[in-house]
């Protein structure tokens, strides 16, 4: 919250995106409360959660970092918030993922079903694309709409310095917005028979990743131009890749076993991350 708040003050015309970034970002202060309630709970979830969390929270924070105008280095203050915001994520997924203690008291929770990390990591990543997409739709709404207040709706230059017409960009919103209802609205329920181990889930949720691995960084980078695509697309492909390897690495573990069924777990198991 400190970072955002310098971010906020420094900035010398704190416009939409601006506002809009800042408040997801501040968000994540609520995201980092959940988390340590998991830990304490020992919710096997805990971890890939706290791994999304931080990759995720590096780029919201970062996105905000850069000037307007001027150089491409923020100043001190900021700068220096932020290389203290970054190690503090890598100390928290260090600890989940290689301190004997956590580990200890993540397995002390007896489960109601064991599901395998990989597949946890997965439906965790793909829970994230709706915030991750509707983020930067928000922000490219904010320039279009300036836009087109600026020029009139019609066939000329949006002003968003990629020589679209203003119909291409409305198009594209609303191509952006269209992923962004299906990804909300199917990805929670596909997810959800992933863990139990549904075989047509795991090609949606699949599909859906790349689907949004591809669309994401092109909407980014033609709507926010390289500034966009750094920082709204580079966030969703990291996520999506965490979530495709994650399948690939799920793809023959057994899901949703009961303690005691007497299935052995398979030699990867022992491997993935809890």
């Amino acid at each position: 919250m400190a970072v955002e708040v310098a971010v906020l003050v420094t900035a010398e015309e704190p416009g939409f995106a601006l506002v809009v970034r800042t408040g997801w970002a501040a968000l994540r202060v609520i995201g980092f409360l959940v988390l340590m309630r998991a830990v304490r709970l020992g919710r096997a979830a805990a971890r890939p959660f706290g791994l999304i969390l931080a990759i995720t929270t590096v780029f919201a924070v970062a996105r905000l970092a850069q000037p307007r105008t001027g150089g491409l280095l923020p100043n001190l203050t900021v700068l220096v918030g932020l290389g203290v915001l970054a190690g503090l994520c890598a100390a928290v997924v260090w600890q989940l993922y290689r301190s004997p203690a956590v580990a200890a008291h993540l397995a002390a929770r007896p489960a109601r079903r064991q599901v395998p990390g990989w597949v946890l990591t997965a439906r965790v990543a793909v829970l994230a694309y709706g915030a991750l997409l509707l983020v930067p739709l928000l922000v490219a709404v904010g320039t279009v709409a300036g836009a087109t207040a600026n020029t009139g709706f019609g066939d000329g230059a949006t002003g968003i310095d990629r020589g679209l017409s203003l119909a291409v960009a409305w198009g594209l919103l609303a191509v952006w917005f269209v992923i962004f209802l299906v990804v909300g609205f199917t990805v929670p329920l596909g997810s959800f028979f992933l863990v139990l181990g549904k075989r047509w889930a795991r090609w949606w949720v699949g599909g859906l990743s790349v689907v949004v691995l591809i669309a994401q960084p092109v909407l980014c980078y033609a709507l926010l131009g390289l500034d966009g695509l750094l920082r709204d697309g580079v966030p969703m492909v990291l996520t999506a890749l965490i979530a495709l390897y994650a399948l690939h690495r799920s793809r023959s573990l057994p899901v949703h076993l009961r303690p005691g069924s007497g299935t052995p777990p398979s030699a990867d198991a022992a491997r993935e991350p809890a």
